[in-house]
């Protein structure tokens, strides 16, 4: 209804929204390369490969750490308490995984031109099929982790009182246009100003929501109350039994984390490997952000905020503490915080398309020209089919695929990471392994009702661990064994 419209915090949102919106648009003209603008891909898909330390430490936070991620790590952490810290060492594991793996990939791509990890690996291995493979799993698994962006997005528009659909369908159609516009030179430049926000609004509130509500002593206080009534596998320390799940889903998620094709552009895009050592080393500090963030959901406890569903514990908390101007701000921050993510996103799997499938099987003469034109349609296509995926599908389907999508995307590791290091692994054993752990993945996620861990009895004992994990191990089993099997009459 109009009456339960923010219109302070409305007009505060519009402001910032409208300012990054003219920001993207000018992006086309930033930081251009020696071609002509958008008219490679390498261009358009890549900012022309010609970003430093700074602006990829920017944009690799700002599509890693996303709207959703303000939004629903709170709301794990207020749903479950210490478990949804799993996220913190998490993002702890990821940065010596970058640092070794990263530079290494980077070269391969930058000496051959590769754009995609599909490219890469077609590159070592000379296989189309599986080529296909890797950059198929990077575009489905892509997809709803873009509609998650849309979740984070909807809440904090359904926050300032707007209802009904146009509000996001609007946002997005601008998302789409300057993405088509200026590629990744859009989300790289915007993501200054959307850290930026998301800086000030979790620092103002980790340092005045506390004083607000009698201190951090009332804070943990109120959330173990609120915890201990509610029982089960919740409060503010681990359970055992959760102990070993929590370490797995840490390790899985950032062994997964820079497979994604969102992240990887991010890497590809790098000016050199050095900037992605240096990168590896500052992009910890976004980790002390996360942690902050995490305190959200603790604290909603004690300012006793009820919600319909736990996505909503930030908004509502801004809402009920902060006047209007700043919850304004904070929601256009969380907002922004989407689009940079989504449209990294988008670019990804235009590559992967164009690079992987349109080149490959469609059009292999295609011109550079002609391959940026068609990331361009693909990109505004893919983020459609997003915004179709959230307006008629149920939000908590979209979280389950995503879940599952983390699974799926762990099973390129193998083929795209381990031709990097040695070369004993064939093109056919990387693609049964790949096959067995996408099917083996699958089949237990869905069995336990698509939850991201899986229990196993032995001896006796349970043992809870994450399902991308034991689908990776029987990856890479499978892979050994028909590699000896095969010997070495594979390429």
């Amino acid at each position: 209804m109009e009456s339960q419209i923010n219109w302070t915090a409305l007009a505060v949102f519009i402001f910032f929204f409208v300012l990054v919106t003219v920001m993207g648009f000018a992006a086309s003209r930033w930081q251009s390369g020696k071609s002509n603008k958008g008219a490679h891909l390498d261009e358009w898909g890549l900012g022309g490969r010609n970003f430093g330390t700074w602006i990829t430490w920017f944009l690799v936070g700002g599509d890693f750490y996303t709207a959703y991620t303000v939004i629903a790590v709170p709301a794990l952490v207020y749903a479950v308490g210490a478990y949804g810290f799993f996220a913190l060492p998490y993002t702890i594991l990821v940065y010596p995984i970058v640092f070794v793996i990263m530079p290494k990939l980077w070269h391969a791509a930058a000496k051959a031109g590769h754009v995609t990890a599909g490219d890469v690996v077609f590159g070592r291995y000379k296989s189309r099929p599986l080529e296909l493979a890797i950059s198929l799993t990077g575009v489905v698994a892509t997809m709803p982790y873009i509609a998650l962006q849309l979740i984070g997005m909807e809440v904090v528009i359904k926050a300032l009182g707007l209802t009904g659909e146009l509000p996001l369908a609007a946002a997005f159609v601008i998302l789409a246009l300057y993405t088509y516009s200026a590629g990744l030179r859009a989300p790289a430049l915007i993501a200054f100003v959307k850290d930026l926000m998301i800086y000030i609004v979790v620092l103002v509130a980790v340092v005045l929501v506390p004083m607000k509500l009698g201190g951090y002593g009332a804070v943990f206080s109120s959330a173990r109350d609120a915890f201990a009534a509610k029982g089960g596998a919740t409060g503010l320390t681990l359970k055992p039994q959760q102990m070993l799940p929590f370490a797995s889903l840490a390790l899985g998620s950032a062994l997964a984390a820079f497979m994604y094709p969102h992240t990887l552009t991010g890497i590809f895009a790098a000016k050199s490997a050095d900037t992605i050592r240096k990168n590896a080393i500052f992009l910890p500090a976004y980790t002390v952000l996360l942690g902050l963030i995490a305190l959200l959901g603790f604290m909603a406890y004690a300012a006793k905020i009820t919600v319909p569903t736990n996505n909503d514990v930030v908004p509502a908390l801004f809402n009920a503490l902060f006047p209007a101007w700043f919850s304004g701000f904070a929601f256009a921050a969380i907002a922004i915080g989407a689009l940079v993510p989504a449209a990294v996103m988008s670019i990804g799997a235009a590559n992967l398309f164009t690079r992987n499938f349109w080149k490959a099987y469609v059009n292999p003469s295609v011109t550079p020209a002609g391959e940026a034109k068609v990331a361009k349609i693909v990109s505004l296509v893919v983020k459609v089919g997003a915004l179709i995926f959230i307006l008629f599908l149920p939000t908590k389907f979209a979280l389950d695929l995503q879940l599952l999508g983390g699974v799926w995307i762990l099973q390129t590791f193998p083929a795209v990471v381990f031709g990097l290091f040695f070369g004993w692994f064939g093109s056919a054993a990387l693609l049964a392994g790949w096959a067995a752990g996408i099917v083996g993945g699958s089949w237990l996620a869905f069995a336990d009702g698509i939850k991201p861990v899986h229990t196993m009895v032995v001896g006796g004992d349970s043992y809870t661990v994450y399902t991308g994990l034991l689908a990776l191990a029987l990856n890479i089993v499978v892979a050994v064994v028909y590699q000896l099997l095969l010997g070495k009459k594979q390429n």
